[in-house]
């Protein structure tokens, strides 16, 4: 059964008042539309609540038993409205996002530090998937909005634009490169290198950038994740091309840090959401957060 909210307001009205006429003019309408919500409602429940009369206007026995409840629906309603509106000004509630391992590294962390000083009710979901794991996971609505590696988009989300990451080359400091501030990628092609898989969002735009300059890498490892990557570059196991927010300072104090040049390739970084969404007022101050 629906509830009928206007009707219950005119029947409390009424039976406060005492008076058709006071309570119309309680709640600001005509005597006439007052007394068709009455009218309304008395039809959806199939009993008669009010009696009036040309001098009078009484409940009835039904009518009587049922005030105490209107009166507790109607507050019931008025506090839901309340507080679903603080909710909104406040921007309280939870958030669930979901992003691409990177960015949960170094990015990440410090927008969230400043999101929980503003809003410290505020509890946050994080998804970390590969690149078209975050996509389905929007998709699917299974996360709010989410951070994503740019490229070609399903037809249902839209993007706005982050930052720009880097590629660099990362080995540790006992490699023959650890000195070099910055390399070619031809020379790298002679070690032993750790690369992105072929399930990894970032092996696409890497193929593309060095295959237009003629270059070609035989890894002798491949890893879906860059965390992967930076754990094995840490054993000295191989130098690895990983993207600079894999790198978190002072984690690894023997991995060094090479820029790659001739190209100079970097991945953008993208807020991706639906395109009809309609963010919940947390998970929109924190996209805001981010975009900023």
């Amino acid at each position: 059964m629906r509830i009928d909210a206007i009707g219950l307001e005119a029947f409390v009205a009424i039976a406060e008042h005492a008076s058709f006429q006071k309570a119309a003019e309680s709640l600001f309408i005509t005597q006439t539309a007052l007394t068709r919500r009455l009218q309304n409602l008395e039809a959806l429940l199939g009993v008669k609540l009010v009696e009036r009369t040309t001098r009078s206007v009484a409940l009835t026995r039904l009518g009587a038993d049922f005030l105490p409840q209107a009166r507790r629906l109607l507050g019931e309603l008025s506090n839901a409205l309340i507080e679903i509106q603080n909710t909104g000004k406040a921007q309280r509630g939870d958030v669930v996002i979901a992003c691409v391992p990177t960015v949960g590294v170094q990015y990440l962390p410090r927008v969230i530090q400043e999101y929980s000083k503003r809003y410290p009710e505020n509890r946050i979901k994080i998804l970390d998937h590969a690149s078209s794991g975050v996509a389905d996971a929007v998709l699917r609505r299974a996360a709010e909005f989410g951070i994503n590696i740019g490229g070609p988009l399903h037809r249902d989300l839209v993007s706005t634009p982050v930052l720009e990451d880097r590629f660099v080359l990362i080995c540790r400091d006992d490699h023959p490169l650890a000195k070099r501030s910055s390399v070619p990628w031809k020379q790298i092609a002679r070690y032993p290198l750790i690369f992105a898989g072929e399930l990894s969002g970032n092996r696409p735009l890497l193929d593309v950038a060095i295959g237009s300059r003629n270059v070609t890498l035989e890894p002798h490892y491949e890893v879906q994740r860059s965390s992967t990557a930076v754990g094995l570059v840490a054993e000295g196991i191989a130098a690895a091309v990983v993207p600079s927010l894999a790198i978190q300072k002072g984690t690894y104090p023997r991995i060094m840090v090479v820029r790659l040049i001739d190209p100079v390739v970097s991945r953008s970084l993208v807020l991706i959401r639906r395109r009809t969404a309609h963010l919940s007022p947390a998970a929109q101050g924190l996209f805001d957060m981010i975009r900023r």
